[in-house]
């Protein structure tokens, strides 16, 4: 298998949260094959007025992270019905 730099799929914002859908690679009982996960975080500023990102969320932050996480799910629930029906 080819190392390349994993590039993500698609992304969904609701400043400061966002969720990133992510295509993977995978490798079991010598048989490649991919699957999708999502990756949930919150961007600040620090101390030093520099961008961050953190899994860690704020009690403000979880109906923006129900939102893009919901948006994640229906892209992946459609995209997943389009190939199936291709």
């Amino acid at each position: 298998m080819s190392e390349e730099h994993n590039k993500p799929e698609k992304k969904f914002v609701a400043s400061p949260v966002s969720a990133t859908v992510w295509n993977n690679k995978g490798e079991k009982d010598g048989k490649e094959y991919e699957f999708k996960s999502i990756q949930l975080s919150r961007s600040y500023k620090d101390k030093e007025d520099h961008w961050k990102n953190t899994d860690s969320l704020r009690v403000s932050d979880i109906p923006k992270a129900v939102l893009v996480l919901q948006s994640a799910y229906s892209y992946l629930a459609t995209t997943e019905l389009k190939t199936k029906d291709e």
